[in-house]
């Protein structure tokens, strides 16, 4: 045990030395998050606004703050999700930059087993990861609060927060899983290149997951952090969801708010079959628990001792 330990103090310590990586983390999530609110905030508005004159006795009952909120909240459920792909990868990164260096060598030349030294990693990658989209969230949720007045209780706060470290656990256990095959930090530069360009359409973040095929939505799907983004949207949403309906009154049935869940995609689809919360939440926990297993596999083949 205090093998497993030492080797995760020393990733962690190894990892957050790193200030430039620290900062360009998280400053991909802040430009994503200032490039919604010029491009995209008004695409979400504008098209609940069209909806609601099509439903003119909505109109008066909806109001543009609570549209404006809503359009907030769904941009942060993307900046999460497109940040708990991109942060994780660059904290697992860390397996890439010992082996290019030599580092492993040394490592491997430990006392410690495989499985501790991989496991050390991921651990570590993991809190990294936690530790830095919890103060994306944070940062959200008080620009929020300082823009729309968004009610922050403790049940709301313990659920965002807890499915972004779910969140960060299944992305840094997935990318794993592929760092282990890359040698040098350009290999792996290149890869988290075409990462961050692919991630925000297969999460849903710019354009929902329900405007696609019901082919491309079960691949898109396929991936655990699609059902992490979706999880982070019914709880970011729920309470103002809930807020609107009331306002309604009941007058439509629901059916203003069901729209919206389905529009933006609130459940997973995978081949015609429909999770709903706790299944997304099944779904990934699985995939942690696969790509574990996967990682100490693969580790053992691709860093023997030397």
């Amino acid at each position: 045990m205090k093998k497993f330990l030492g080797l995760t103090k020393r990733d962690l310590l190894v990892f957050f030395k790193d200030r430039q990586s620290i900062i360009f983390s998280v400053l991909t999530s802040i430009i994503v998050l200032a490039l919604y609110v010029v491009f995209l905030k008004g695409t979400f508005t504008d098209a609940i606004e069209s909806y609601l004159k099509e439903v003119p006795f909505l109109k008066a009952l909806v109001s543009d703050s609570d549209i404006n909120c809503f359009s907030y909240l769904i941009m942060l459920s993307g900046v999460l999700g497109s940040a708990l792909i991109t942060v994780p990868f660059q904290c697992v990164s860390l397996v890439v930059r010992d082996r290019e260096t030599g580092v492993d060598y040394d490592i491997s030349a430990t006392p410690a087993k495989r499985y501790q030294i991989v496991l050390a990693y991921f651990v570590s990658a993991t809190v990294s990861s936690v530790i830095m989209t919890s103060a994306i969230l944070t940062l959200g949720l008080i620009v929020l609060k300082i823009h729309s007045g968004l009610e922050l209780s403790t049940g709301f706060l313990l659920s965002a927060y807890g499915i972004v470290a779910l969140g960060a656990v299944s992305a840094t256990a997935f990318f794993m899983m592929f760092v282990l095959f890359f040698r040098t930090s350009q290999a792996c530069g290149a890869f988290f290149g075409m990462l961050s360009a692919a991630a925000g359409f297969v999460i849903g973040a710019y354009i929902p997951v329900s405007q696609f095929s019901e082919s491309v939505r079960s691949v898109c799907f396929l991936f655990p952090a699609s059902h992490v983004t979706s999880l982070l949207r019914n709880v970011l949403l729920a309470d103002h969801l809930n807020k609107i309906d009331a306002g309604i009154g009941g007058l439509d049935g629901g059916e203003f708010t069901t729209a919206l869940k389905d529009i933006f995609t609130f459940k997973a689809f995978l081949f015609g079959n429909e999770l709903d919360f706790k299944g997304m939440i099944v779904y990934v926990l699985a995939g942690v628990a696969v790509c574990t297993v996967v990682m100490i596999m693969l580790f053992s083949k691709t860093y023997r001792r030397k």
